[in-house]
């Protein structure tokens, strides 16, 4: 059986791999029989899918780990965790890593490091990493917010600029400040519709639904306006509303719903109480993959809307309504690629939607060190189906480049059509 499936591999399931419709020898998440394409290769959209970065994190531990102990000599190190993967998705690793085909990414949120409030500092960083890219434009990468990019509510560094300021001047989805992000919103090969907060785009019959992380609410919903992480996902109701609006005005199309965190009990760590740990009073303490600040319970998934805690909306729709999105791509839980808690890996099936966790592009930020890792999804012409690959960018867990163990083949409503 496939991790995540919604139930046992069918007859048909089996004998779709077995007549090598797909060349490859992955597991099927929900798949069905359809007929084999014609012997005329079909096109394919490429998607790659990229998060949590912590740019200032790395580059801190990374200058630390170099020059910090003497007589020591450290492993490789790539202290620019987003500059690195884009130069190998264009020219391959160092370590033998093939090059990425894409041709847009997403990039879902915490390009911020460390605990404390983002800084124009960072900012810079940011965009000088994107600079990197040789092949491609700074627009073809369309990004969202995670909870450690949010400038706090109530900060002195916040007060009369607008809301999240850090984020929409340097990472900028609509290109908004294009002076300080260099992002041209005439330049995006496919059109943006919305705002910073939430928008939407398509390619072909597929569409994008994009949510940034509200974290800069106010406590505890939001971070401090001192700083600290406040890990637990947050959106406002009206972005709710948008969400379900738009999913309800495109069921003829592939929907595709992105958010720096994935919903409850969906991937690895996404329960209650997962990202932490428990002290033997009952307080909390930082966990494999969080701390405890804010809302300890929902440390690892979207649990805010607004300002209710365990709201647990889009759950509650998509149980409602099965199928009624695609997909959800998500990140912010940092791990390596063979985790599975609770029954629970990166790539899952629940309401007979796909859920898959593409962190971390970071080593350093967090409890324990992680492999840099990002996801791949090839869609093709005419077909439901779509191949799910991860990318190794070093090789402190397996070979660098694509991982096997991690390659799976996921449903889709209906089939993918560039026009």
């Amino acid at each position: 059986m496939a991790l995540g499936i919604d139930g046992p591999i069918s007859p048909g399931r089996r004998a779709l791999l077995q007549a090598g419709a797909l060349t490859m020898a992955t597991p099927v998440i929900g798949a069905v029989a359809q007929a084999a394409p014609s012997h005329k290769e079909a096109a394919t959209f490429n998607l790659w899918v990229i998060s949590d970065s912590h740019v200032g994190t790395d580059k801190a531990a990374s200058e630390g780990i170099l020059h910090g102990l003497v007589g020591f000599k450290p492993p490789p190190i790539y202290p620019e965790s987003l500059a690195e993967p884009l130069r190998q998705s264009e020219n391959g690793g160092a370590f033998g890593g093939p090059p990425i085909p894409w041709e847009i990414a997403l990039n879902l949120g915490d390009y911020a490091g460390f605990w404390d409030a983002p800084e124009d500092e960072q900012g810079r960083e940011v965009v000088r990493q994107y600079a990197v890219l040789k092949h491609h434009r700074r627009e073809q990468i369309y990004n969202i917010a995670g909870n450690h990019d949010a400038s706090p509510f109530g900060a002195p560094s916040s007060e009369g600029k607008e809301a999240n300021w850090w984020f929409r001047k340097w990472a900028d989805p609509l290109g908004e400040h294009t002076e300080t992000s260099g992002v041209d919103p005439a330049k995006r090969p496919y059109p943006i519709e919305g705002t910073w907060e939430r928008y939407t785009f398509k390619v072909g019959n597929v569409r994008f639904l994009m949510m940034s992380d509200r974290n800069d609410l106010p406590y505890p919903v939001g971070r401090r306006s001192t700083g600290g992480a406040s890990p637990a996902g947050a959106v406002t109701p009206e972005t709710f509303a948008w969400w379900k609006a738009q999913v309800e005005a495109s069921s003829d199309e592939i929907i595709v719903t992105c958010h720096h965190h994935m919903l409850r009990e969906t991937t690895v760590g996404s329960g209650d109480y997962e990202g932490v740990s428990r002290n033997a009073d009952g307080t909390f303490r930082s966990g494999k993959y969080h701390g405890p600040d804010g809302a300890p319970e929902g440390a690892s998934y979207l649990y805010f809307l607004g300002d209710q805690p365990k709201a647990q909306a889009f759950e509650s729709y998509l149980a409602a309504h099965p199928g009624a999105i695609d997909l959800w791509m998500g990140g912010h839980t940092h791990t390596h690629p063979d985790d599975v808690l609770n029954g629970r890996s990166h790539v899952e099936r629940k309401w007979g939607v796909n859920f898959v966790n593409c962190a971390q592009l970071s080593k350093f930020h967090g409890y324990v060190s992680c492999p840099p890792m990002s996801r791949h999804f090839t869609f093709t012409e005419g077909s439901r189906l779509v191949r799910v690959r991860c990318y190794l960018h070093d090789d402190t867990h397996a070979a660098q480049g694509w991982y096997p163990n991690a390659e799976r083949v996921i449903e889709l409503s209906r089939p993918f059509y560039r026009g």
